[in-house]
């Protein structure tokens, strides 16, 4: 089993490991869109680039950037992820809505 902390909504959730982060962080009430993104989300398909989160703790326990993160997140810094493309494999802490780097 593998922890996932939301820093932001002082939430933490326990979730089977392999698990998707956009999907678990939704279903537990969660909130991963600006209201643009809530406009325009792709549903989890890695189209939009709309559900980033900025991993705080644990980037090791999570799967590999996809080649979809690399190019919608090439202006963010190498925290950053698509929740939709980010499995978890153990304890992790996340911040939701990250504001962009100037």
């Amino acid at each position: 089993m593998a922890s996932i902390k939301f820093i932001k909504e002082e939430k933490d959730i326990v979730v089977p490991n392999g698990s998707n982060l956009r999907f678990k962080a939704l279903e537990n009430g969660i909130d991963l869109y600006t209201f643009k993104g809530k406009m325009i989300n792709c549903g989890g398909y890695g189209q939009c680039g709309t559900c980033v989160v900025e991993i705080s703790e644990g980037m090791a326990n999570l799967s590999p950037r996809t080649a979809v993160e690399d190019q919608k997140l090439r202006k963010r810094s190498e925290n950053c992820r698509l929740a939709c493309q980010t499995m978890v494999q153990g304890p992790v802490s996340v911040i939701t809505k990250p504001q962009k780097s100037k």
